[in-house]
């Protein structure tokens, strides 16, 4: 008997598991050759070219081959392809080679990385020894939180967080509030005092799905009044919000007064990897007792990369000027066409559709159109907020973001498209 795939998503294979996972597998496998099979399954597409503004990608099912304009890729401010963070690539593998060959603890941890370490924690004005990396974004936050939180504490943790602070927070007491909503903060807070030896907040600095930003002014003194931790992670925030780049608590005067700050080498940083910023006793306690860096290889020489980026930073500001200008242009030109950004006030751009079959076809034109986005549905967010997620560079050309604009235009047209939520328009 065929299966109905019309009205079901991915959620709907997570109620399979009492079943043999050969058997889940093969379910979840002819889900996704339906969507396939319906030109909507635009995920895993080989790009041919570096990440980029515009960039090249293959054939692939009913994807032509030939050059998109991109709005998939983190790369902020472009340094990938920037010509001294390409050079000082190659002065490392050429000097260092091109790994590590070890874990950090038994033979992995080299100058290169102590560089990179100090660098990091000067870019926040904290003291050497104040930070430490990880091979993965992902793992700076769940492997972190792993170590720092028992079965005595307490996670009370914004409902929009991401998928790797649920991870990092499965193994102790876990409360969620509403997003950005302080007072439902608040009453988690009192409820919970007392109760527990220790409680951390954790909230983004910038949210992956909205853009919007966590009113972390509000928050910081939230967590002083009822004695709790505060973890940010701003890995959306770097390079893009506040004066000199330092992020979402930069904006609120806050880089001092937080306990955790997480982020991510793989956006503004143009490379790979994660990184947390703590007291230097904490971080000397994660080189010790967080399994995924004691037990896992280093970072590669390349990662030297990363000071030249936060060098840049600094010394080139024109490219957080360049894209603020896009974001704005961009952002106006959605609204001007009837089209709900939400409250977004970062480089994350997305286009609320609320439906996960319009939010599909309309990925789905965009592609044949020559735009190459992002459709977000179940499991990344509930499945009535499906949306087309962008991610605006500073070397988008404005001929790039009309060509986006003229194609949304006329796929709203024919979809008839969610209307316009006036976004938030505030910045650094």
């Amino acid at each position: 008997m065929k299966t109905n795939y019309e009205n079901i998503s991915l959620r709907d294979f997570e109620k399979l598991s009492d079943s043999f996972i050969y058997d889940r597998v093969e379910k979840t496998c002819d889900y996704l050759d339906f969507l396939d099979s319906q030109s909507m399954l635009n995920y895993r597409i080989p790009a041919l070219s570096g990440c980029g503004p515009v960039v090249e990608l293959d054939q692939t099912g009913y994807i032509k081959k030939g050059q998109y304009v991109s709005f998939v890729s983190n790369d902020y401010l472009g340094f990938t392809q920037h010509p001294k963070i390409k050079e000082t690539a190659r002065r490392a593998i050429t000097k260092f080679g091109s790994g590590a060959g070890a874990s950090p603890l038994i033979g992995g941890y080299f100058d290169f990385h102590r560089q990179i370490e100090n660098k990091i924690s000067s870019f926040f004005s904290r003291s050497p020894g104040s930070s430490i990396i990880y091979t993965t974004g992902y793992t700076a936050n769940s492997a972190t939180l792993l170590s720092l939180l028992s079965p005595q504490d307490m996670a009370i943790v914004d409902m929009a967080v991401h998928t790797s602070v649920y991870e990092g927070v499965r193994t102790t007491n876990t409360k969620r509030f509403l997003h950005n909503d302080v007072g439902s903060l608040e009453r988690i807070l009192q409820t919970t005092k007392g109760k527990y030896v220790n409680r951390m907040v954790i909230v983004d600095g910038v949210y992956s799905q909205d853009g919007d930003i966590a009113p972390l002014d509000k928050i910081s003194e939230l967590c002083r009044h009822y004695d709790a931790l505060l973890a940010v992670d701003d890995a959306h925030g770097i390079g893009v919000i506040g004066k000199t780049g330092r992020g979402a608590l930069e904006m609120f005067n806050l880089l001092d007064k937080v306990d955790i700050l997480t982020g991510t080498f793989s956006k503004t940083f143009a490379y790979i990897g994660g990184y947390v910023i703590a007291d230097p006793k904490i971080i000397r306690y994660l080189h010790f007792q967080s399994r995924q860096y004691a037990f896992s290889a280093s970072a590669p020489p390349s990662i030297l990369t990363v000071g030249k980026a936060i060098d840049l930073i600094d010394q080139e500001p024109q490219w957080q000027k360049k894209l603020w200008e896009n974001i704005d242009y961009y952002k106006k030109g959605l609204q001007t066409i009837g089209l709900d950004v939400g409250t977004t006030a970062s480089a994350i751009v997305p286009v609320k559709i609320g439906d996960r079959d319009k939010t599909l076809e309309l990925a789905k034109i965009l592609l044949e159109n020559g735009i190459y986005t992002n459709p977000i549905t179940y499991p990344a967010i509930s499945l009535k907020d499906a949306r087309i997620r962008m991610s605006v560079m500073a070397t988008h050309t404005r001929e790039n973001l009309d060509k986006a604009l003229n194609v949304f235009e006329v796929a709203n047209k024919k979809l008839k498209l969610r209307g316009t939520i006036t976004s938030n328009d505030a910045k650094a």
